[in-house]
């Protein structure tokens, strides 16, 4: 696959990790402060279990209902599990590529539409690069469901949209590790574009980008920010592998994230699927195993693990 990934798709990796969560962060940093509840639900969402994390979620739109935070984490958590249950394997590697509408996803859309409405409505108030970054993660969910719908329009428009909240925050506050992310990921993934798309990207008005740059950026992100650690995380990791076969490096950003977070299947398959590539089978295997075995309340994204893993451990023979 390499750079000829659809452009459809480049549009959507730049901005659909402008979602998510993180470590347990500082209370403090980059100018966005976690409530202890928020660093909850980001905790159970990357441990593997957004069941438990959307009613505390909930509860925070309850006592906070000017607040885009809970409406953004409920949302998070719903991701997880539609990323999950649609993951597949294609050219050996793990991904959710395409799913179909369903009916739940209007309930999903309206959380970020929500989200992004009252990010709006406190920047009337007062221009804050917080409050910038809370609507382009709303704009990211979105767009992180219409690429997996294939509704190319959608994404670009969501896109485009967060990405320029996320440039507005970075005039707002240099230092914001969150935005810094967002602008690291777009310079990787426009650097890797083939031909084709950065003719389009031309016409599109879409600024180029530089990948060393969007690395050492996504290492800001990944390493100082409060919502996008994790996603920056990942996305790295996945990219490293994706676009440069950096196996080692990638496994070097990954095997933290199954260390923070044990019991997350998905963090376990890429590490699997980075040792396999490595020709470590032993290894390997030891992360699909611990994938199928790591206990899953939603029964669609358990049934996915399952077979993932299954499909994975038959290739190592």
């Amino acid at each position: 696959m390499g750079v000829h990934m659809r452009f459809s798709a480049f549009l959507i990796c730049v901005f659909c990790f402008l979602i998510a969560g993180g470590f347990a962060a500082p209370a403090h940093a980059g100018g966005i402060t976690l409530s202890p509840q928020a660093a909850q639900v980001l905790e159970q969402i990357y441990s593997g279990d957004p069941d438990a994390a959307i009613p505390v979620a909930q509860a925070i739109e309850q006592a906070q209902p000017e607040s885009p935070v809970g409406y953004l984490l409920e949302d998070e958590a719903e991701w997880w599990k539609i990323y999950c249950a649609a993951c597949e394997i294609k050219w050996g590697q793990l991904d959710a590529w395409k799913r179909a509408k369903k009916p739940e996803d209007d309930a999903y859309l309206a959380l970020a539409d929500k989200a992004i409405a009252l990010a709006r409505a406190q920047l009337a108030k007062s221009d804050t690069a917080e409050m910038h970054v809370y609507a382009a993660l709303g704009f990211g969910l979105k767009a992180r469901l219409y690429s997996l719908r294939e509704e190319r329009r959608n994404v670009a428009r969501a896109g485009v949209a967060a990405r320029a909240e996320c440039l507005r925050a970075l005039q707002l506050d240099p230092d914001m590790a969150d935005a810094t992310a967002g602008v690291g990921l777009y310079n990787y993934y426009v650097d890797t574009l083939s031909a084709i798309a950065k003719i389009l990207r031309f016409f599109m008005g879409i600024p180029g980008g530089s990948k060393q740059d969007g690395i050492r950026q996504m290492r800001i992100g990944a390493e100082r920010g409060v919502f996008v650690a994790v996603d920056t995380s990942f996305y790295l990791a996945r990219n490293l592998r994706t676009f440069d076969q950096r196996y080692e490096d990638a496994l070097a950003v990954a095997e933290p994230l199954v260390a923070r977070h044990p019991r997350n299947p998905i963090f376990q398959l890429l590490a699997g699927n980075l040792n396999a590539e490595l020709g470590r089978n032993t290894k390997a295997a030891e992360y699909f195993h611990a994938a199928l075995g790591t206990p899953d309340p939603d029964p669609d994204c358990a049934a996915r693990v399952r077979d993932l893993a299954n499909s994975f451990l038959a290739s190592l023979h």
